[in-house]
């Protein structure tokens, strides 16, 4: 896309380098073109299709694979799989919502281990009622312990899937699917459209289904290989800007060196809800902060309950440069909770600085090095110790995580001049957190401002050496 504009955006300049004036045909002024060039830049880019890049994370997605695996009288029955492939963004809770639109008039006869939000206006069947109706459902995952006769593999989790990188096995959730009114062969069965995925608020994106080859799957005992009769692939991916269009977390940054704590931006995650949040010693706490949902609609993440700051962020991020050895020095992480409605599990921080290429111990934390470029090693992911710290409960006194990282130092680019000693980029839980504006970092302490001092000190000393020899000399 960004070559397709970037080719649009020459051949207007190419093609619009001349005005007529009094009939004749001039050049333009050079200012005028670059106007012209950077507005038809601009509206190329606002009117382009939804697509997300992430540097730290090139290749991550969410794939939705359907394999049909057998015909019925009237349809088919298939599987569907949702694979998070995404190294450090997992879907909390309460977790993936998967839409469609049917191309035909399909129906959704049965489900095993999902359901449909709605069932739809099924009055025109009389002998079997379908379990959905609607032309454009909406799928969510069923919820731990649900009957065994509803479950199917890699179901029930109530929506939540991990992020790739921390728990492969836990990324993965499926569900069957039996359809009607559809076509009951390959030439007649029609893809379905406009697929949206939420994970589990809005950020995603998806493209359209595409016929791929038929998926080879193994059965439960893994000693047959069944071959699935057709097969077609969705690849959605996520954008923080779709999500929100303010950050949901930022960094504070300290140093053994500063009295000076460099805190959030002031409004960093936006002032919106500067009206609706709690002091700490706010009655609303003593009541019961975790009704889950404003609305009725289950998909609905419960409504943030924030405590007032002046950032007014959902979570914080503070790194502390701690000490600083002979050939090795440490840092120490906290993450803190403001959402007295909202705990995260299995939550993730994601860090790039380049001395992470070198981490000797992370205490507290598990720790995987993110190598998205093979010539770089300079992020990190943090992640909590399972049944330990994994879930960073709501806002109180426990809501908060912390661990420290010991580096051992490259002497050719070791500094703690220049804030270099702080991080470049912070993510948790996915989202990238706004970070201070680096003249505001802790700096080190101007040797300029000492000289003085020690002089002073120098000729004090000079002094009363002299005053001492004259009153022994006197006496």
């Amino acid at each position: 896309m960004l070559g397709a504009t970037l080719g649009l955006v020459i051949l207007f300049t190419s093609s619009s380098g001349m005005e007529f004036v009094n009939g004749k045909q001039q050049p333009k002024s050079t200012f005028t073109c670059l106007k012209l060039v950077a507005l038809i830049a601009l509206y190329l880019v606002l009117i382009s299709p939804a697509e997300s890049f992430d540097p730290l994370d090139p290749t991550g997605n969410v794939t939705i694979r359907w394999d049909i695996m057998s015909w019925t009288s009237d349809g088919y029955l298939a599987t569907v799989t949702l694979f998070n492939f995404q190294l450090y963004r997992n879907i909390m809770n309460p977790g993936w919502t998967l839409g469609w639109t049917w191309a035909k008039k399909e129906i959704i006869w049965a489900m095993m281990g999902a359901q449909a939000t709605e069932q739809g206006d099924c009055a025109k069947f009389k002998l079997k009622i379908p379990h959905s109706c609607k032309r454009n459902p909406q799928v969510v995952d069923l919820l731990p312990g649900a009957p065994f006769n509803t479950q199917f593999t890699n179901c029930c989790k109530g929506g939540v899937l991990t992020s790739w990188g921390q728990n492969p096995s836990g990324a993965v959730s499926a569900f069957q699917i039996g359809v009607g009114l559809s076509g009951t062969s390959n030439k007649t069965v029609k893809l379905p459209k406009n697929f949206k995925l939420l994970g589990p608020g809005p950020g995603y994106s998806c493209g359209p289904a595409k016929i791929v080859p038929s998926t080879a799957i193994l059965t439960e005992d893994r000693r047959r290989k069944m071959q699935a009769l057709m097969s077609w692939n969705v690849t959605c991916t996520y954008s923080q800007f779709l999500a929100s269009k303010n950050p949901s977390c930022c960094v504070s940054l300290s140093s053994f060196y500063s009295d000076k704590v460099t805190g959030c931006p002031p409004c960093a995650c936006g002032c919106q809800n500067n009206d609706t949040c709690v002091t700490k010693d706010s009655k609303i706490l003593q009541q019961n902060v975790t009704s889950p949902h404003q609305k009725s609609d289950i998909t609905l993440t419960p409504k943030p309950l924030l405590q007032c700051t002046h950032h007014l962020c959902h979570v914080r991020v503070h790194w502390h440069l701690k000490d600083n050895y002979k050939d090795y020095w440490r840092v120490k992480i906290a993450i803190i909770n403001f959402n007295y409605r909202l705990n995260f599990t299995d939550w993730s921080l994601v860090v790039q600085h380049p001395n992470l290429n070198n981490v000797t111990q992370v205490y507290s934390f598990e720790y995987m090095p993110l190598l998205p470029y093979e010539s770089t090693n300079d992020t990190g992911m943090f992640y909590g110790l399972k049944y330990y710290n994994d879930l960073l409960m709501e806002a109180g006194p426990k809501g908060n995580v912390q661990s420290e990282v010991l580096m051992k130092k490259d002497k050719n680019t070791f500094t703690l001049k220049q804030g270099w000693a702080f991080p470049r980029r912070v993510y948790f839980n996915g989202d990238e957190c706004m970070l201070p504006p680096p003249d505001s970092y802790p700096m080190l302490p101007n040797s300029a401002h000492k000289l003085p001092t020690t002089i002073t000190l120098m000729a004090a000393y000079v002094v009363f050496t002299l005053f001492f020899h004259l009153v022994v000399t006197l006496f």
